[in-house]
């Protein structure tokens, strides 16, 4: 199975984690309070196979985060267990896989974040 390409972005308590994947379709999504994220999901006329197996920084809280699916892509709003910045997304050290990049859009440096929750608020529906 291939990689969708994965933006993601964080504020103190929360990340925003997009997966750019059109017409998702059979999209399952696994995240425990470890922070293992995993995602797989079918896509094109020919159902290509994507999956995303990754392990997060740090904890997080499943029953506080949420997700939406729509025709473009797939977001998850994935609420920290600890309201902490972090230094990277992954548990691992090193460069991160070429399919992950930060989401630019929806970054803000830690001392900017208040000013700027609109692209995390427009999630919630």
């Amino acid at each position: 199975s291939r990689h969708p390409p994965v933006k993601w972005a964080q504020r103190s308590d929360e990340l925003c984690i997009t997966v750019e994947l059109p017409d998702a379709k059979n999209v399952k999504l696994n995240l425990d309070p470890e922070g293992k994220f995993y995602f797989s999901a079918t896509s094109g006329v020919d159902n290509t196979p994507y999956e995303i197996d990754i392990d997060l920084f740090d904890k997080v809280d499943v029953n506080e985060s949420e997700s939406s699916v729509t025709s473009r892509n797939i977001c998850y709003l994935v609420k920290k267990a600890e309201s902490k910045w972090w230094s990277r997304l992954l548990k691992q050290e090193g460069k991160p896989p070429v399919f992950l990049k930060v989401d630019w859009d929806k970054w803000v440096d830690e001392d900017e974040q208040d000013e700027n929750r609109e692209c995390f608020t427009l999630l919630r529906f």
